[in-house]
């Protein structure tokens, strides 16, 4: 957990230890958290916001999370992260199922990113 010093920030780290290390870092006044340079969730406010898609997103929203909304030149502005459920502070078992679906979001948000920069990765000549 390098960089974390917050209390509920190494306690977040480690219910999210089912995917890995977690890196904590500082970042507009809260914390990114990433798992292998991805990232899945932000610490704001004391809160845990988890990545969240399209695709998964209707499993939070029917668990009863709150997404991450933020105020930038006096509009609203949405973040695809959601507060997992309460219940899943409370154990490393308890946020497994929520942990990997922010992984699953993140690796989706991946995939896009690596398909363009190849696509954009000028053609190799073969050796003469």
């Amino acid at each position: 957990m390098p960089g974390a010093r917050d209390p509920f920030v190494d306690h977040v780290c480690e219910l999210l230890a089912s995917l890995g290390p977690v890196a904590a870092r500082r970042m507009f006044g809260g914390w990114g958290l990433s798992v292998d340079g991805m990232n899945v969730g932000i610490v704001a406010w004391d809160t845990l916001f988890l990545k969240t898609n399209a695709e998964t997103e209707p499993q939070w929203l029917a668990a009863g999370a709150r997404p991450f909304v933020y105020e930038a030149k006096g509009k609203a502005m949405r973040l695809h992260y959601h507060t997992p459920p309460d219940e899943a502070l409370e154990s490393p078992a308890l946020m497994a199922p929520w942990a990997r679906l922010a992984l699953q979001a993140a690796l989706a948000a991946r995939a896009p990113a690596k398909r363009a920069r190849a696509q954009k990765a000028p053609a190799r000549r073969a050796p003469r």
